[in-house]
């Protein structure tokens, strides 16, 4: 069991005030038999009013609409989690379902549909070419498979970390050679849903333990999780070659990236220009005063600086890119998972 503190600070400025619509948060763990949230503390600037819901995949998500003009908009998110990950060491895989091609059960087929097919398309065909030589020979565990391929594509494409913008699409990530968490865990999404599993897009945090030499700290995660008979949903971080790691902690679930934005909202007004900010720190619970007995660590020199700034263009931008689009009426807004 790993004990963690999570700070994740987004700060929205404006060069002129603006208003407020309604906006949508993914920053907190639903619990579950893998993760206990143990203390949690939201606090947004300008305040308004708040509803946490639960979406139509489970996910933890706050609705909120903040008040009045400003030209800032702050949101703090401060989590204490205990991790509890799957042992694939300890699961006894018996069902010939486990072996390649993947064969699902009517019943999970059925639930499991919205994440079988692909979402991108793929004209010139670079994706599927790509697939054909890392195919393993028929029958082969799945497990070992799905692992091949999160190892390879850890091994072969180039990190290039991206504050802003949408993830790649996967043929593109492919003739490119290179992206950053978001681009290879789409990848590898919409890469096992053609060769038949069922595969999501999961956003959250990773934990960087000192040396580690882990890539994507300072920032939200992203990668994969595949749907497995007898094990489950199972997760697969290509960007560190990662498998159910007590590293990874999940926040949401999507179909889509577009769909798994940390936080998206609306404006009114025209803000002149506008900038991001994205704060992320992840540490071990017992190294922050107070955060094992209680959300007590507002000190800045108790965090990791490694904020993530970016100034905003302010036109022709879409919403879930991970960049607000700036209007002289509204505006909608997501910062990227």
């Amino acid at each position: 069991m790993a004990r963690l503190a999570i700070r994740h600070e987004t700060f929205y400025g404006y060069d002129r005030p603006v208003s407020f619509g309604l906006h949508r948060l993914l920053v907190r763990p639903r619990d579950s038999h893998a993760i206990r949230v143990a203390d949690a503390v939201l606090t947004v600037s300008p305040p308004g009013e708040t509803r946490w819901v639960y979406d139509a995949l489970g996910n933890s998500v706050c609705r909120f609409t903040p008040q009045g003009q400003s030209s800032g908009l702050s949101i703090v998110s401060e989590l204490v989690i205990e991790r509890f990950p799957a042992q694939l060491s300890d699961v006894r895989i018996e069902d010939p379902q486990t072996a390649t091609p993947i064969v699902y059960a009517p019943t999970d087929r059925a639930v499991l549909a919205p994440f079988l097919d692909p979402v991108t398309e793929d004209a010139n065909g670079d994706l599927l070419k790509w697939l054909r030589n890392l195919v393993g020979s028929p029958y082969e565990p799945a497990l070992d498979s799905l692992m091949r391929l999160n190892q390879y594509i850890h091994n072969t494409f180039e990190y290039e970390p991206r504050d802003m913008g949408a993830a790649q699409d996967p043929a593109h990530t492919v003739r490119m050679g290179s992206g950053t968490c978001r681009d290879f865990a789409w990848l590898m999404v919409e890469s096992l849903r053609r060769l038949g599993y069922a595969a999501r897009f999961v956003t959250g945090y990773l934990y960087c333990p000192a040396n580690s030499g882990m890539r994507g700290a300072g920032a939200t995660h992203a990668w994969c999780e595949a749907f497995l008979p007898d094990l489950g949903w199972t997760e697969f971080d290509p960007t560190n070659a990662l498998v159910e790691s007590p590293d990874l902690i999940p926040v949401a679930v999507a179909r889509t990236p577009a769909e798994a934005a940390p936080v998206s909202g609306t404006i009114y007004g025209d803000p002149g220009g506008a900038y991001l900010s994205v704060h992320v720190d992840v540490q071990a619970a017992d190294s922050i005063p107070g955060a094992a007995s209680g959300m007590n660590f507002s000190g800045e020199d108790r965090w990791k600086d490694s904020r993530h700034d970016s100034r905003l263009p302010t036109t022709g931008l879409h919403a879930g890119t991970g960049v607000p689009e700036i209007g002289r009426h509204a505006a909608t807004r997501a910062e990227a998972p």
